[in-house]
């Protein structure tokens, strides 16, 4: 598609729509928005590592999801990886994402130190 996964612009960072697939292409919590919410601030943290920042640089995140009726197991992973930093954060239903197993998108940005 010609994309990158995080851009940093001076002290922002800005990370692309992020799903639970995984090295293999394989979606990680297939069907199970919970599981695939917390793979996917694990490849958010991941990214933000390899530029010397981390989940508390964060200042918003924005969720799409295929099933609003979801939300408080996509808020309950969220909340365990941000429930102390508090991005602003946006949560909006979707009629579908490009893999009818995906149930979650996130994309986030952060400001660095």
């Amino acid at each position: 598609m010609g994309y990158s996964r995080l851009i940093k612009h001076g002290q922002y960072a800005f990370i692309s729509g992020t799903t639970s697939i995984d090295e293999n292409g394989i979606v990680v919590g297939s069907g199970n928005s919970y599981l695939q919410t917390k793979h996917i601030i694990q490849i958010i943290e991941k990214s933000l590592k390899k530029i010397s920042a981390n989940l508390t640089d964060v200042v918003r995140t924005r969720i799409y999801v295929t099933n609003i009726e979801e939300w408080k197991s996509i808020g309950r992973a969220h909340a365990e990886s941000f429930r102390d930093i508090q991005p602003a954060t946006t949560m909006v239903e979707v009629a579908r994402l490009i893999r009818p197993e995906m149930r979650v998108e996130m994309e986030a940005d952060a400001i660095l130190k």
